[in-house]
């Protein structure tokens, strides 16, 4: 899973990029955007290694890409620095908090590049298919692109009007075919409000959790200072500024469960593992998260939902005999915290 920091120039992304993986941004990589790995807090995986003693205890990981800042009115070379976020499966949106208020409109502006951007690239694709159609071609491929420049022109008229490819009421079939274009508009996405030495426990306006529900915020410079101190000289300015708790972990949880993503468990005396799967994963499409081996070759699962084995004192034999642990199939919904043993053919 990949989360792109994105915002305008001046934002404090870089900061933010810091602040999340704990590698210093490399002024080299500006143009084409900068990867590093994120933990995922899980304090239900640190409960269960409590139990287990694992070997090894690995927490699921988020790859944060930092991308070039967009330029105020520079929306032709702001559809090129967005290039850099397409291959991204969601969308961190950078707003400055420190030196402005106006969270809500930054927004919507950030939104009308990535409209623009998403406009730019299907209307570039337009013209060579209506090329396509002057060529002699067999009647099913005319067909197709016929199809296809129906659906672009449809797609191009409502981002004309201002409309995301989010909300245009695409079918299943019609984003298949418009995958390659990697829409901006169609990616999840959160707000993050960064916060300067003030202000970091305000609640976030209500316009801005009505444009995007998904907000978090933190005064990150701060925060990143307060952990270069001694824990004594920490916990005296902490107090001195208001600060009860870093929001790191809760901003990193909120990137994953924010995009649609989810967590399951496996469990054992070598290895304590969080692995992510998206919402509404089929139990064969997660065992493929862990190996090919185990999707191709699946069976059967065994499930114990992570409230059913804290009620059961961390014991899987104390599941099983007041029958929590469960055998499900293919089909079965894995729900988030589910601990699975998955069994597969030899």
């Amino acid at each position: 899973m990949k989360m792109g920091l994105v915002g305008f120039a001046g934002t404090g992304k870089s900061t933010v990029f810091e602040w999340l993986t704990g590698e210093k941004p490399d002024p080299s990589k500006v143009q084409q955007g900068q990867t590093a790995m994120a933990d995922v807090p899980d304090e239900r995986l640190a409960k269960i290694a409590s139990v287990f003693k694992p070997k090894k205890t690995t927490y699921t990981k988020v790859a944060v890409l930092d991308t070039p800042g967009l330029m105020v009115g520079e929306q032709k070379d702001n559809a090129r620095r967005l290039g850099v976020i397409r291959e991204a499966n969601g969308m961190v949106i950078v707003l400055d908090g420190f030196s402005r208020t106006d969270f809500a409109d930054q927004l919507k502006k950030f939104r009308e590049e990535l409209l623009f951007a998403d406009l730019e690239v299907v209307s570039n694709r337009v013209p060579k298919v209506v090329a396509g159609l002057k060529k002699a071609k067999p009647a099913k491929e005319r067909e197709a692109d016929e199809a296809e420049l129906a659906l672009l022109q449809r797609v191009v008229a409502a981002f004309e009007a201002g409309t995301p490819a989010s909300a245009i009421g695409l079918t299943a079939d019609e984003d298949k075919a418009l995958r390659s274009f990697q829409l901006l508009t169609l990616k999840p996405e959160i707000a993050f409000v960064n916060r300067g030495d003030s202000g970091f426990n305000d609640p976030l306006p209500a316009d801005l959790l009505a444009l995007e529900p998904h907000t978090v915020q933190a005064p990150v410079k701060l925060e990143n200072e307060l952990l270069a101190l001694g824990d004594e000289d920490r916990a005296t300015f902490m107090a001195d500024l208001g600060v009860t708790e870093f929001r790191r972990d809760a901003t990193v949880r909120a990137m994953f469960y924010g995009v649609g993503r989810e967590a399951f468990f496996t469990v054992g005396e070598d290895e304590c593992r969080t692995w992510s799967i998206p919402k509404g994963c089929e139990a064969v499409e997660a065992a493929g998260c862990i190996h090919k081996d185990l999707s191709e070759k699946f069976v059967r699962v065994n499930v114990i939902g992570y409230d059913d084995f804290v009620a059961c004192h961390y014991s899987e034999k104390e599941a099983k005999t007041k029958g929590l642990n469960r055998t499900e199939g293919k089909t079965y919904v894995v729900k988030d915290a589910d601990i699975l043993h998955i069994l597969a053919s030899s």
